[in-house]
């Protein structure tokens, strides 16, 4: 088993539902954060690769046939250098779309473990502010992390390799990279800013 793509996107940019999709296209398991929850023994070295020592990539993902969303996509460079052959995804949003929709859901999940002694907000903070903005409180300082990211990715992966995607595209550029066919039917929508306040944080929609 193989990494067949690797994903660059920064959470709440439809990284979820590019899960659904690759697990569909490819078969296997996509890994996403959710992958995380479900194996704490990620944990310590995700952590590890925050402070740069990143492990050994090709051994660390063999159980995976793609990866998306964070922690992945902050290393989306030497996740890409270990898979060369595997076409590179990057999700993009609206900055300040994204900044609200990462507000509502994945911020305040990190706000609300901040007081705890949690392995999995260690890693969280070390990933956040040694790989993406040191101060997470500032929502200007976020957005323009956001915008640097996938910038420095465009400029990093060279065009014919790199797959730029929003939702509305549909299957068809991710299935075209992959060198397979498209479903006909409609791109799945999934992990919504009210889904993921349900059933993550037990709270309200918005």
């Amino acid at each position: 088993m193989t990494i067949r793509m690797v994903g660059a996107g920064v959470g709440r940019t439809g990284t979820h539902t590019q899960k659904i999709v690759l697990e569909r296209l490819i078969g296997g398991t996509c890994h996403h954060m959710v992958e995380v929850f479900q194996h704490p023994d990620e944990i310590p070295v995700w952590t590890q690769a925050a402070l740069g020592n990143n492990p050994d990539w090709t051994e660390f993902l063999s159980g995976y046939t793609a990866i998306v969303d964070w922690p992945g996509g902050s290393f989306y460079k030497e996740i890409a250098d270990a898979f060369p052959d595997a076409p590179v995804l990057l999700s993009v949003r609206d900055p300040d779309a994204w900044y609200k929709s990462a507000s509502n859901t994945i911020f305040h999940a990190i706000d609300l473990s901040k007081a705890s002694d949690d392995p999995w907000q260690a890693m969280i903070e070390a990933m956040m502010r040694n790989r993406f903005c040191a101060d997470l409180e500032d929502a200007e300082a976020m957005k323009k992390a956001f915008v640097r990211h996938n910038e420095e990715v465009r400029d990093t992966i060279p065009k014919d390799r790199l797959i730029v995607w929003q939702p509305e595209d549909g299957w068809g550029p991710i299935a075209d990279a992959l060198g397979v066919p498209a479903p006909d039917e409609p791109l799945p929508v999934t992990n919504t800013t009210n889904e993921f306040r349900e059933m993550m944080l037990g709270l309200p929609p918005v």
